[in-house]
C-alpha cells in the first residue's frame, strides 16, 4: 500500500505539480486549498504519513494549521514540510519553532522532493 502525502496549497498549479512528482515516485496523495481544509483532511485521514503545505493562503494559512496539527495530540506525530515562495529567516525560524521538519523553496526541484517525503516518511526513494 502506498504511503500517503497531503499536499495543502491555494494553489491548484502547484498542488498538480506536487500531486504528479509524488504519484510518479509512488506516493498516494490527498489534497486541500487551504489550512484549515488542511487540517481537516488530515484529521479524517488518519494514515496520512507526512504533509507538504504553502505557507500563503487563505482562511488558514500554512504556519496556523501547522500548530494546530503540532499542538493536537492526534495528529502532532505527522512531519510537516512547508513548500513556499518565501524564504525569510524569520518565517523559517518560526516554522521550526512550530514543528516543521524541513522549507523547500518554490520552484522545487523534483528529485529534492522525493528526497523529502522519503526521509521523513521512511520509505526509499
Amino acid at each position: 500500500m502506498a504511503v500517503k502525502v497531503l499536499i495543502v496549497d491555494d494553489s491548484k498549479t502547484i498542488r498538480q505539480q506536487v500531486n504528479f512528482t509524488l504519484v510518479k515516485g509512488g506516493y498516494e496523495v490527498v489534497e486541500a486549498e487551504d489550512g484549515q481544509k488542511g487540517y481537516e483532511k488530515l484529521k479524517e485521514t488518519p494514515d496520512v504519513a507526512m504533509v507538504i503545505s504553502d505557507v500563503n493562503m487563505p482562511n488558514v494559512n500554512g504556519l496556523e494549521m501547522l500548530k494546530m496539527i503540532k499542538d493536537d495530540s492526534t495528529t502532532a506525530h505527522v512531519p510537516v514540510i512547508m513548500l513556499t515562495t518565501e524564504g525569510s529567516a524569520e518565517l523559517i525560524q518560526q516554522a521550526k519553532e512550530y514543528g516543521a521538519k524541513g522549507w523547500l523553496v518554490k520552484p522545487f526541484q523534483p528529485a529534492q522532493l522525493i528526497a523529502a517525503v522519503s526521509k521523513l516518511t521512511g520509505t526509499a526513494a
